[in-house]
Parts: C-alpha cells; structure tokens; sequence
C-alpha cells in the first residue's frame, strides 16, 4: 500500500482543506487557559469577620462598630478575630450589654468580607477560609489531576475509537461541566466539575494537535503544534483581560461557556484522520476522505493512487504493549518523557513564584502570555531550519543552564534574577513546543495517540509536582533551581540519543516507527521518503 505522506502530496499536503483544519481545532486553544480563571484569580485570605446579624433581632439599629464590639472577640494584637465568635443568645440588648458574652464558637452563619479585589471567587462564594483555607489549593490539585487522568484516558482511547471522537468529547464535556461548575451550590459539586473540565481539556489539547497533525504534510508539521499553543499564549493574556472586566467567578464560567459554545456548533463537522482509518483497515471511508480533500484543495487525484489506496493493509491494534516490546520505542519513549518531564518541573516552579515579583496580577498574567508568544513562532522556523534533536537540545541545556546562572546572583538582585528567570522560562516552554511535535514523529500512527498521552503524563505529573518542589527552598533558596535545572540539563544531553525526524513522513507502522529510530544520518533537509526508504531496504535484502 502506497505511504499516506505520498497521498498527502498528491492531494495537497497543506491546502485550503489543512488551513481550514488547523484553524478550526487550534483556536479553541485560546479558551483553554481561560478554564482556569475560577480558581487562579482568588484572595485565598481576604479580610473578613463572621456574620453576626444575629444581634440585630434584639437591636436593628445597632451600628456596625458596635455589632462586631458586642459580638466578636478580640486577636491579641486588638484586632477582630477574623474566625471567630461570641455563641449567639437569645437575650435582649440590655443584658447582652450588662453581661456581656464570653463563650466564642466558629462562624456559624458565614462570613462578612471586605476590600475585595473581585466581586465573588470560589473563596468567599463557599467560605474557603478559616478551617477551610487549604481548599483553594485542593480544588487546584484536583484540576492538575483531572488533566492528568484525561492524558491516561483519551490516548489510548483515540487509537480504538478515532481521533475525531475524542476530540469531539472533550469539547461536550467542557461546555456541559464548566457551566455546571457555575451553578455549583457547594465547593464539593465545583470540585466534580473541575474535575472533568481538567480532564476534557488535557484530552482536547493531545488529540486537536494529533488530528491536524496527520492531515499535514512533512514541510508543515510542525505548525499544528506551534500554532495551538500560539493561541494558548494569547488565550492567557485574555484571561487576565476577563477577569480584570468580568470581577464575578460565575459570570466569567458563563462567558466561556458562551465561547465554547461556538466550538460546539462547528466541532461535528471535523473529519476523521484517514490516516488513522487507513491503519484500521477502513480503507473505503477513507477513500471518501481522500476525494474531499483533494476536491476542497482543488487538486486530481491519480486512479492508481486510489487503487493503491484500496489494496488490502495489515490492521494494527498493538496498543501499549508495543511500545514496551521494542528496544528502540522504549528508548525513544523514555528520553522524550523524561524531556517533558524536566521541562515542566522547571516551566511550573518559576511560573508558581511570579507573584514574588510585586507587580499588579493582572499585568503579571498579561505579560506571562504574551511572552510566550516568539517561542512558539521561533519553534516553528528553528524546527524545519534546525531539525527537531538540534532545537530540543539546545532549549533544555540553555533554559537548564540560564536558570542555574541565577544562583551566581545574591538574591537581592531583583533584576538580574527577573532577567534570567525569565529568559529560561522562555527556553523551557520553547522546548514544551518542541517535545508536544516530537513525540507525535516518534511512534507510528496505531500507537501515536497511546504515546503522546503517556508522554504527556509525565508532563502532568511535573506540574502536580513543582509545588512541593518549590516548598524545599524553606530550606535553602537554591533547592528547587538546582533540581529542576540539572533534571533539563541531563534531558537536554539525553536528547542527542534521539533519532531526527524533520523532513520523513508520520511512520504509520510499527515497524516504521522502530526503523525510524534507526534513520539518524538523514540531515534535516534531505527530502528522502518513507516509500524510498521501502525500495533501499528491499534492495539491499
């Protein structure tokens, strides 16, 4: 059977049909950094004293001063006890005043809060606070966990089922669960809801990016990558721009489900990867697709092509196991995993202390995604002038090295340390764009899915783990840098193990995937293809 690279050439490889494609599944990811305004943008310990109207029934026409003075009892500092108390009793205010109260409980009708930088967060709709300070930081854990558990759950399932199915589902998930997190009357039903929104989102994320992927050509890979997260950078700087306008964490849910709503309408008219349909044995739905393609593209099939196209193919159904049967796939597994791994340990440490740098959150946001931006479009230039083994060693040993630089600096100095913090920030998530291209060229098309989100689990991981990292530096400052920064170092020289594979076609067998890993001596320019690849091998045999 012909090689689907030489049927995408034939079609056009990045046509009016691609662009549309490419369009259609990567700005969707401009709402996904939104999905994290409800419990990004809170005041985890606003000011506050308990709810005491209680004292009101026996004298409406108290004052404010002299309610909290007969009802709340006093910090040792003089202040008002922002937790607790005085028991309510059913006195009248003469005796309340004569007697005094004397015996405190917790906050039993709630709290009052003042200077609010937000009209309403998760914080003070379900009193976060007191006892229940540390569920801020839960309700964000459960969300990384959902984005992980997505990762384990769409992969594989994309490679039974089809990329267009699972990327169909997360987009219904996310529209149905991100308005219920809106309605949610406790923060228990919330944490559900965002449990599900993480795992819709890093489910839409793997499988949009493959899907447009397997539709392009070699010259144009790389773009459905970099331009997704092109628009996540801008999607960032939204966020800060939503929030700074919309102050209420429900009304934000409702305008982006009213965004995510569009995605819905559109989203039931995405093809399939016939590429994928192809590898099952679907050979005549993939026909179809093929004739589309080239028809929106403008292009002739050749009838041989299409006969070529109809001749019976071996259907692979592997799954995880033939990643783990193959020296070479381990290996290639293993050091790309390890890659996204170190890349976001480090990426998710420098970003969790960007609220060290004084400056107003919203700015701070705003310039956190807008500097993303050049990495990403540099990424897509360095990968096809430099290769994919060239750009992902040389992002992690300078990101790694750049951030061990800022040890050499005494941590008063505020500008320099901003300075290289920044530039190996902007390293790491260059190298980010360089892995989520990489790892989809690495492994074959019926375990390409199973691979990306395996991979993509130990980039979740990273990101459930930089918190605790950043907590050893009670110990000593230089704790988390050296960590994260030798672990991108290590990657950055483990990346030279790698085989390059700018300029070759998607393998779409395992056998290609294992032979690919063999292909090291091919520059990135060569424009070898896989059918050639074919004809040397059964020459030589």
């Amino acid at each position: 059977m012909v090689d689907f690279g030489e049927i995408l050439k034939a079609i056009g490889d990045f046509g009016f049909f691609q662009k549309l494609l490419l369009l259609a599944l990567a700005s969707p990811h401009f709402l996904l950094p939104v999905f994290f305004c409800s419990f990004l943008f809170i005041q985890s310990d606003p000011e506050r004293h308990c709810n005491t109207d209680w004292i009101l029934k026996a004298a409406p026409n108290l004052t404010a001063e002299e309610q909290l003075n007969l009802t709340l009892p006093r910090e040792e500092d003089g202040s008002f006890s922002r937790c607790r108390m005085f028991v309510p009793v059913d006195w009248d205010i003469h005796t309340i005043r004569e007697h005094g109260l004397n015996d405190t409980t917790a906050c039993t009708d709630g709290f009052v809060y003042e200077n609010m930088l937000y009209e309403s967060t998760i914080v003070t709709d379900f009193n976060l606070v007191c006892e229940k300070s540390n569920m801020a930081e839960v309700t964000q854990t459960i969300f990384m966990t959902g984005m992980l558990a997505g990762s384990f759950i769409f992969g594989p399932v994309a490679d039974l089922y089809g990329r267009r199915r699972t990327t169909q589902l997360p987009v219904v998930l996310l529209l149905i669960f991100i308005i219920a997190a809106a309605v949610s009357p406790n923060v228990h039903v919330y944490n559900v809801s965002q449990f599900i929104v993480g795992a819709s989102l890093g489910g839409y994320r793997m499988n949009s990016v493959v899907l447009a992927t397997e539709w392009i050509g070699i010259n144009k890979r790389s773009l459905a990558s970099c331009v997704s997260q092109v628009f996540g950078s801008f999607g960032q700087c939204a966020l800060a721009g939503l929030v700074y306008v919309v102050r209420d964490w429900r009304k934000a849910q409702y305008v982006v489900a009213g965004a995510e709503a569009v995605v819905f309408l559109y989203i039931w008219w995405i093809p399939e990867s016939a590429r994928w349909l192809l590898g099952q044995g679907r050979v005549d739905e993939a026909e179809k697709l093929i004739r589309k393609v080239a028809a929106i593209n403008k292009k002739d099939v050749p009838e041989n092509l299409l006969e070529k196209v109809s001749e019976e193919k071996k259907v692979e159904n592997a799954g995880i196991k033939a990643i783990f049967t193959s020296a070479v796939l381990i290996k290639n597994f293993f050091i790309i995993s390890f890659a996204w791994f170190s890349l976001n340990l480090g990426y998710f440490c420098l970003v969790l202390n960007v609220g060290k740098f004084g400056l107003n959150i919203f700015l701070v946001q705003f310039l956190f995604g807008i500097s993303e931006v050049p990495a990403h479009l540099l990424c897509i230039w360095c990968l096809e002038f430099f290769g994919r083994k060239k750009s992902l060693v040389s992002t992690l040993l300078v990101g790694g090295a750049v951030c061990l630089l800022t040890l050499a600096f005494p941590q008063d100095s505020a500008v320099a340390i901003t300075a290289l913090v920044t530039t190996g920030k902007f390293f790491l998530n260059w190298a980010g764009s360089v892995c989520l291209v990489y790892v989809q060229e690495l492994f074959p098309t019926s375990i390409r899915q199973t691979a990306v989100s395996l991979s993509s689990i130990a980039f979740r991981v990273a990101g459930l783990l930089s918190p605790l990292l950043n907590m050893l530096a009670v110990y000593h400052r230089s704790i988390p840098i050296i960590v994260f920064s030798s672990l991108a170092v290590l990657s950055g020289a483990l990346g030279l193990l790698l085989p390059e594979t700018s300029r070759k076609d998607l393998p779409d067998s395992t056998s290609d995937g294992k032979s690919n890993g063999g292909l090291t001596n091919e520059k990135p320019g060569s424009d070898i293809s896989m059918a050639e690849i074919h004809t040397q091998k059964s020459t030589k045999l």
